[in-house]
């Protein structure tokens, strides 16, 4: 199963096909519009989520609300895009218009894509970096991972994500019931976090950055349950489950770091509180009586919750902004200013929730039959019940 994502950011359309879907899967636009909202929510949004309301058209693979095992194409409309028709057409430019480009951009922003891309395909407009590189693209990677959550659901896998910290503020009260309820909460909370206390000084933190021109970062987790046992690999590099989510979620813009249930602390502890004693019983088959490798072994699922968190630095447009060099003139300036959020984490959290889905169901697209959704949903359960008698 693999997606290709197309479209830049003031651009008419954010585009994204998928394939290896099972046929006979039920899926509807509110499927996914529901993810495209979730990502749009959160303090400390800026103002293009007003101008967004991002709903998907479904554009191939799907009849009556089923797929058909052929390319499924997804499209979301930028509504902006009416207003920068001339700046991101893709006509050639009138000769009279030619010579200036309005909102040509040639002052490099640091911590972002802009100078290094410039540099890679010699672009003197820094725009033509900045539109595909922004984290506008996620929007579509949402609608991926939306339709990935679906067939994880039919398949009996939860997936659910919350905020552990924003600029150094750090939820406490992390002990949720069940996933449901971590669900509920969170999507109650502005920041998406389980600790209303917390979740207060969050706000507070992001407002007093927004008031200084500031950003900050934080910290997101991700919490699957139902995932069978022995999926991915060990035998090669490439095949490892933890490296592919791992990658995934690396690859959402402004992240920097990722880890696995205990994660860095594992440094710090001895092997015995460390690693996961083995238990069995007739019920459950193996299990283990804790889950600090975050439901990981040897690159492959044990069958508990697998847990993986992901670091997302503050966003690099300031509304201070830093100093930088203008690329046609070589003096020193400012750097430009975008649109932008003071805090994104608690909608980068949903975006890491949906890039760890389409992960998790592509390796079992891969691992197990699956040109039919009624027969992977038989592979998936006749493999349960050889876990638990094995």
């Amino acid at each position: 199963m693999r997606y290709l994502t197309a479209g830049e950011s003031h651009g008419p359309q954010l585009t994204t096909i998928i394939e290896g879907l099972p046929a006979g899967m039920p899926l509807i636009g509110e499927d996914i519009n529901e993810e495209l909202a979730r990502r749009q929510k959160g303090h400390g949004r800026g103002r293009r989520m007003q101008i967004e309301k991002d709903t998907v058209q479904i554009m191939s693979g799907v009849r009556h609300g089923y797929t058909l095992g052929s390319p499924v194409t997804l499209v979301v409309n930028n509504d902006d895009w009416t207003h920068w028709t001339k700046i991101m057409g893709q006509d050639p430019l009138d000769p009279s218009e030619s010579e200036e480009v309005k909102r040509k951009i040639t002052r490099a922003r640091p911590g972002h894509a802009d100078l290094n891309g410039a540099l890679k395909y010699g672009h003197r407009d820094m725009r033509n970096v900045l539109e595909r590189s922004s984290a506008r693209e996620t929007t579509v990677r949402v609608a991926a991972g939306a339709v990935a959550k679906k067939l994880l659901s039919l398949l009996g896998i939860e997936i659910a994500c919350h905020v552990l910290e924003i600029g150094g503020v750090k939820a406490t009260n992390t002990s949720y019931a069940s996933l449901a309820e971590l669900k509920d909460k969170t999507e109650a909370s502005p920041v998406r976090c389980y600790d209303d206390e917390a979740g207060v000084k969050m706000m507070a933190a992001i407002d007093e950055a927004k008031k200084n021109g500031d950003s900050i970062g934080g910290i997101v987790e991700v919490i699957v349950e139902g995932m069978p046992v022995g999926v991915g690999s060990y035998v090669h590099y490439d095949r490892k489950l933890d490296a592919k989510l791992a990658a995934a979620m690396i690859s959402v813009n402004a992240f920097k770091g990722v880890e696995f249930g205990i994660g860095f602390e594992a440094a710090r502890k001895p092997g015995s509180e460390v690693h996961d004693e083995i238990l069995w019983d007739a019920e459950n088959g193996y299990t283990r009586r804790t889950n600090r490798l975050g439901g990981l072994e040897g690159g492959m699922s044990t069958g508990m919750p697998i847990v993986v968190r992901g670091v997302m630095k503050p966003i690099p447009t300031l509304y201070k902004p830093l100093q930088s060099v203008d690329i046609e003139t070589k003096e020193p300036y400012a750097a430009s200013i975008e649109r932008s959020d003071s805090c994104a984490v608690p909608a980068a959290a949903v975006v890491a929730e949906n890039i760890i889905a389409w992960e998790l169901a592509s390796a079992i697209i891969d691992q197990f039959s699956s040109d039919r959704l009624d027969s992977l949903q038989a592979a998936i359960e006749e493999h349960r019940r050889y876990a638990r008698e094995f």
